[in-house]
């Protein structure tokens, strides 16, 4: 017993030192070099045709370069330049202006080469974000196709297997793999699943993956206060392997996967993805643990649309958390500003992509059409400086929604999150699901 307790004591300060080692590194600049741009406005936020004025600053070990010369470019978000040019600091200091004359998102992007090595900077201007409004069309058939797909996929046996993964339990939570049958025959879906070792009924939180191929560890720290977790993947493959699996499907059998047949609604790959989520709804519903009637949705990027897909598809979803959704108003680029991640329609992919079947079947997966029906109150947060989901993507599915919704708006932030907005997800989670 007293070897038991060294060891958890062991490795609970081991782990409190490397969390201590990682605020540290985190509150470090990540280069010696630094590039800032700041709009004038504290909030970011403009009027469509106010002007927005971007500072610039280049920092050496903290101390301005007085005489430094950045390249800049000024426009819509993920388009070409409207203003580029070079641009002479003075004091350490430059200025850049633009604006833009209908809602979306102007970016203002400065770079420096410094022995060889570039570094740069961003800001994005908000012009109107709340009346940004989708490009993407909503089938006549929308929801026919989903309800004819949910009611089919419903007939496919479950056929849940359990394993138990000693390693990763605690003291007060035991942690499983799941691997359920998905709605087609064969195809399996696999996940991470914790659950509190005490007797009980609990809320639970489905947690949907961001894009990528890669192993899971279970959402155990919400599990520790109450709440059963459910981390799905995607692939239909086993969630616990080695690192280099992963990476060996990335860059070959899956790579790309978010493209694979684009051209035919009913075997584009996000179809027994939409319907997996909703069978992982049906595995929660189905344990004696579970309260039957208290469950959340939540996921960033990839996740962020899936969680928002999932609260439409499916109404014993009570809570949703989205991170800066992918998948949003995929169709932006055609109508000349940005589109959604994965970016399908933009001049990289159009020569191959912007076919009139795979523009057409798009619009059965774009999340701003699964945002006009979500019914449940939802936690949203994202900035304004995100270059692979971009904004303009995500306000046009965000201002369809009509459900209660709170926003954390931190501007600064792309593709990433504070610790302080993972916090706020949290404490809004265990407040929905502990009431």
């Amino acid at each position: 017993m007293n070897r038991l307790i060294f060891i958890r004591a062991f490795v609970m300060a081991y782990g409190l030192f490397f969390v201590t080692l990682y605020a540290f590194a985190q509150s470090r600049p990540p280069h010696p070099i630094q590039v800032l741009v700041s709009p004038d406005k504290p909030d970011w936020n403009y009027a469509p045709g106010e002007e927005a004025e971007f500072t610039i600053r280049v920092l050496k070990h903290q101390v301005p370069l007085e005489e430094a010369e950045v390249v800049y470019g000024v426009g819509p978000e993920k388009m070409a330049p409207s203003g580029h040019g070079t641009l002479k600091l003075k004091g350490g200091v430059g200025i850049v202006k633009g604006k833009l004359s209908d809602p979306g998102f102007l970016r203002c992007e400065a770079r420096i080469s410094v022995d060889g090595v570039t570094y740069r900077g961003l800001a994005t201007a908000a012009y109107a974000p709340e009346s940004i409004q989708p490009t993407q069309q909503l089938p006549d058939d929308f929801w026919e196709f989903w309800n004819a797909a949910k009611a089919e996929a419903a007939k496919v046996p479950m056929d849940a297997k359990l394993t138990l993964l000693p390693e990763r339990c605690t003291e007060r939570v035991d942690v499983y793999q799941v691997n359920i049958q998905n709605y087609e025959s064969g195809s399996r879906l696999y996940g991470i699943l914790a659950r509190p070792k005490a007797p009980g009924k609990y809320p639970a939180v489905l947690q949907v993956p961001g894009a990528g191929i890669r192993p899971y560890g279970g959402v155990i720290d919400l599990a520790e206060q109450g709440v059963i977790t459910l981390q799905i993947g995607i692939h239909g493959i086993p969630v616990i392997y080695e690192t280099g699996l992963y990476n060996d499907l990335r860059a070959a059998a899956l790579k790309d996967y978010q493209f694979f047949n684009l051209d035919d609604r009913d075997r584009y790959y996000y179809k027994r993805v939409y319907l997996g989520c909703v069978r992982a709804i049906d595995y929660l519903f189905s344990l004696a643990d579970f309260d039957g009637r208290t469950l959340a949705v939540w996921g960033g990027s990839q996740g962020g649309a899936l969680a928002i897909v999932t609260a439409a598809l499916d109404n014993r979803v009570n809570y949703l958390v989205s991170l800066y959704p992918a998948l949003c108003d995929l169709t932006g680029y055609l109508h000349g500003r940005a589109g959604g991640w994965p970016h399908m329609f933009n001049d990289a992919n159009a020569a191959f992509m912007s076919k009139e079947e795979k523009i057409k079947v798009s619009a059965y997966y774009d999340v701003v059409n699964f945002a006009r029906s979500v019914s449940v109150p939802g936690f949203y947060t994202w900035g304004y400086n995100d270059e692979t989901c971009p904004p303009t993507s995500y306000y046009a599915a965000y201002n369809q929604i009509k459900a209660p919704k709170e926003l954390f708006l931190v501007q600064e932030t792309g593709h990433w999150t504070f610790p302080e907005q993972q916090t706020k997800i949290q404490q809004w989670l265990l407040e929905k699901l502990k009431r």
